[in-house]
């Protein structure tokens, strides 16, 4: 059996301290994230993260609907929205739990 590792700064989420206590490396502050970056993250992080889901699972179904009605085009180019979709959700996900930026918090 494997076994978490629980020790602190290991794992998911894991921050140096002094990111945990506002105190920004000079590493940090030479790859800190630009002005429109941060601020679609936070415009994004305003969804709730089931809203990619739903989206990926309606483009798949919107495929399937102009497959059937023989729009194979249409319908290939419509399917291949859901990858994307579920991509930008987790990324999404990931930087509401861990967070994208040291510095600005």
């Amino acid at each position: 059996m494997i076994e978490p590792i629980t020790k602190p700064g290991y794992g998911l989420g894991a921050q140096d301290s002094s990111s945990r206590q506002g105190m920004a490396t000079p590493e940090a502050r030479e790859h800190s994230e630009g002005f429109v970056a941060r601020t679609l993250e936070e415009q994004t992080a305003k969804l709730p993260s089931d809203v990619w889901l739903w989206a990926a699972l309606g483009s798949m179904g919107a495929a399937l609907f102009l497959r059937m009605n023989d729009r194979k085009g249409e319908s290939l180019f419509v399917g291949q929205w859901a990858a994307p979709f579920l991509l930008i959700g987790v990324y999404n996900k990931l930087v509401k739990i861990g967070g994208s930026d040291r510095v600005h918090h």
